[in-house]
């Protein structure tokens, strides 16, 4: 049953989207998954006003420290996979469901600022590592890129930061119409509608090559997962 935290100190990283993406992938993919919502703002609990029901999905809200506490030890019974979308700042709450996951996600763009906030967030993990006396594993994923051009700033970013021996993902999550559509009309990727939406397919295969690497790296944490066909 292993544990997802999405957390970003800087707000418009594209925290929520990444959580959904995956959160969704998994579903589509056949295992029960819950995406916490514990996000002040609730964009995942807005958009599944708009979704309607979502095969194999279930949104949960909080908007405690405890709430949110209950409800991954409730979630740990019921769901192979458990996501959750953090609050955008260092809060004590954040603090405890890092504690709590098997893997954080810190999505950031490719920006020196992105960066720099990237590091902050890496920051408060270590601290909370030591808070409560366990390795709490992380990886960067960076998000809103071009699927055809990689800047530079982009390149000498992920250069810095392989040289301090953080660990990112692969996949990079691209800037999509699809994604922004998701949040205006709801439903996922496999539901949009083509005719209205471009890139779709594209879009898709994006977001199943970073649900494949997630799973991955928990198979890599030594962390149980439930196959993903």
């Amino acid at each position: 049953m292993p544990v997802i935290a999405f957390a970003s100190p800087k707000g418009g990283a594209g925290k929520s989207t990444s959580a959904m993406l995956l959160a969704t992938t998994l579903a589509a993919r056949g295992a029960m998954t819950a995406i916490i919502d514990a996000d002040p703002n609730h964009p995942i609990s807005r958009w599944a006003g708009r979704a309607g029901q979502v095969d194999r999905l279930a949104v949960l809200l909080t908007d405690t420290e405890e709430q949110l506490l209950d409800t991954i030890e409730r979630s740990a019974r019921k769901f192979p996979f458990i996501v959750i979308d953090l609050e955008g700042t260092a809060s004590a709450t954040v603090g405890v469901a890092m504690s709590r996951a098997d893997l954080v996600i810190i999505p950031t763009q490719g920006s020196d600022l992105d960066a720099v906030e990237a590091v902050k967030a890496i920051k408060f993990i270590r601290l909370n590592e030591r808070k409560f006396g366990r390795q709490i594993a992380f990886s960067i994923v960076f998000t809103r890129t071009s699927p055809a051009i990689r800047p530079r700033t982009l390149a000498a970013i992920e250069a810095e930061l392989a040289e301090q021996g953080i660990p990112m993902f692969g996949t990079q999550i691209h800037e999509r119409d699809a994604y922004r559509a998701m949040f205006s009309f709801g439903g996922t990727v496999d539901k949009l509608d083509a005719s209205k939406v471009s890139n779709i397919a594209s879009a898709r295969t994006n977001a199943r090559a970073f649900t494949q690497e997630v799973v991955a790296k928990l198979d890599g944490l030594a962390v149980h997962t439930r196959a993903v066909a």
